[in-house]
């Protein structure tokens, strides 16, 4: 079942009830965010927008000033980026003070977590085994390297091995 944010009046005082078009000339990075992306996870965040279209906005100060959401930005001023909508960007608004719009952009970068190399590394055999994808499709919609991938393939099935050699882990080794 959906529900409509207008029609019912459903969470409609959420900022995301409300995305909007805008030009990304029109925003600006903030000074003080400390999470820097690597050029490798631009790129794949470039491939992410060009497969799967915008589908998170870029979170905004009533000013222009972002608050999360810059890399998405920074990649959207890629020409084959830019060209999907003109150079506009869905953005969600917030109102904030200075200090409460800081916390929320640290708040926003550190809920995003990390992935742990057993779960990877499932997903790039089922990505291989299942779903017949090879390692240069992986490497390309992925961001990764052949040798990262080969490591997850075979990462995948160490608890395996290991369970039939009837090994124990050395202790620089702690899966999960």
């Amino acid at each position: 079942m959906a529900l409509d944010f207008k029609e019912n009046g459903f969470a409609a005082d959420q900022p995301v009830a409300s995305v909007r078009w805008i030009h990304r000339d029109d925003l600006r990075a903030n000074h003080y965010n400390p999470n820097h992306v690597a050029p490798i996870e631009l790129d794949l965040l470039a491939v992410s927008i060009l497969e799967d279209g915008w589908t998170q906005p870029i979170v905004i100060h009533e000013s222009g000033e972002i608050v999360d959401g810059y890399h998405r930005w920074l990649v959207s001023g890629r020409r084959d980026v830019a060209v999907l909508t003109d150079g506009f960007v869905p953005v969600s608004i917030l109102t904030r003070s200075d200090a409460d719009q800081i916390l929320s952009t640290i708040r926003h970068n550190r809920a995003r977590g990390m992935h742990g190399i057993l779960p990877m590394a499932q997903i790039v055999r089922t990505l291989k085994d299942e779903h017949g994808l090879n390692t240069e499709a992986i490497e390309k919609r992925l961001g990764m390297e052949d040798e990262e991938i080969d490591r997850l393939y075979d990462a995948s099935s160490m608890p395996e091995k290991a369970a039939d050699k009837r090994t124990e882990f050395s202790p620089g080794w702690k899966p999960g």
